[in-house]
């Protein structure tokens, strides 16, 4: 069966975010909506779900601070738990090991930051040898300015994103096909 050794990974969808003063509520409810279908649709096929929380010693991503739970509204529920202190969910969090037990060989990447943990994530996985598929739309970030003082919105940095990881890294899905293991996104 194709989802037999399938596994979505939701990264960093976690009440720390809502802390940083980057949050935006500009985009979160497309977000929610379409990872929670991710979360839905996985479970339905029989599809595991690890959650992955970030993190750190101190302030909004610490154990202490209460905010390394799930972000409202998303209903996880769960197979497996990771914590993580690097942008890789493949770093020193254990679930690398979990993955090999379980024998998943594809992922189903989605989460919280699309060009940080997300991104970094799936170019690990690729290079380990998983297949990967790249849900951005059930991905999340934030405008950021750069360097040069350039302003570049939320929108074009996923599509920054989509452009160097698709099929060097990972097939840029939807949600829908990520689940039916469906097609590429059409260029």
């Amino acid at each position: 069966m194709f989802h037999a050794s399938t596994a979505l990974i939701v990264i960093d969808a976690q009440e720390s975010f809502r802390h940083r003063p980057y949050w935006s509520d500009a985009d979160s409810a497309a977000y929610f909506d379409r990872q929670q279908a991710l979360i839905d649709g996985a479970r339905q096929a029989g599809i595991p779900v690890v959650q992955i929380f970030h993190v750190e010693p101190e302030g909004a991503f610490s154990l202490a601070s209460g905010w390394v739970t799930a972000l409202a509204p998303l209903r996880v529920d769960a197979a497996a738990v990771f914590h993580k202190t690097r942008h890789s969910a493949l770093v020193g969090s254990g679930l690398d090991v979990w993955l090999t037990e379980q024998g998943i060989r594809r992922l189903l990447i989605s989460g919280i930051r699309t060009e940080q943990c997300c991104e970094t994530t799936t170019r690990h996985a690729s290079d380990l040898g998983y297949a990967v598929d790249f849900v951005s739309e059930a991905t999340l970030t934030f405008a950021m300015r750069d360097a040069r003082g350039r302003d570049w919105s939320a929108a074009e940095i996923k599509a920054r994103t989509e452009l160097v990881l698709d099929q060097r890294f990972a097939r840029i899905v939807t949600v829908a096909q990520a689940l039916a293991g469906g097609e590429r996104l059409a260029a």
